[in-house]
C-alpha cells in the first residue's frame, strides 16, 4: 500500500483537485472494497469503538452471529486492505484501527462544501464564515 496523502491538505479533496494517481486509487479501491461488505464493516465499527480503540478477537466473536472462521477470514480481509492491524498476546489476538487508513478514505472523499480546515497549503485563503 503506497499510503499517498494530498499534498495540499485537509481542505482539497484529491478528487476535486485532480485525478488520483494509479496506485492511490489502487489502494483506496482495496480499503472501499473491503469496506463493501456489511459484516466486515461491522467488524471495524466494533473494534473502533471498543473500549481502548483495540478488541481481542474473543470480544468481537461474542458480538457477531457468525462461526469463528467466517469472522477471522473477514478480519484478514481487512487487515490486507490496510484497515485493521493486530497482535497476538498469549492465546488470544487483539486487533485495532489504524487511523492513517481512515484518514486517506475521509480525505479523498472531503468535499469543498463539507467542513473546511484551515492550512497554509490549501490554495485558497478565504475560509468560509
Amino acid at each position: 500500500m503506497s499510503n499517498q496523502t494530498s499534498e495540499s491538505g485537509a481542505c482539497c479533496s484529491p478528487l476535486a483537485r485532480e485525478p488520483l494517481t494509479e496506485d492511490w486509487a489502487g489502494d483506496l479501491a482495496r480499503m472501499f472494497k473491503a469496506l463493501g461488505d456489511p459484516v466486515r464493516l461491522r467488524l471495524l465499527s466494533l473494534i473502533a469503538s471498543h473500549a481502548g480503540g483495540e478488541a481481542c478477537v474473543c470480544d468481537i466473536s461474542a458480538t457477531i452471529d457468525l462461526s469463528q472462521p467466517t469472522i477471522s477470514h473477514h478480519l484478514k480481509v481487512l487487515r490486507s486492505a490496510g484497515l485493521l492491524d493486530c497482535e497476538r498476546r498469549g492465546t488470544w489476538v487483539y486487533y485495532w484501527v489504524i487511523p492513517s487508513a481512515l484518514q486517506q478514505l475521509s480525505a479523498v472523499l472531503l468535499t469543498e462544501s463539507g467542513p473546511v480546515v484551515p492550512s497554509e497549503t490549501c490554495t485558497s485563503t478565504e475560509v468560509p464564515a
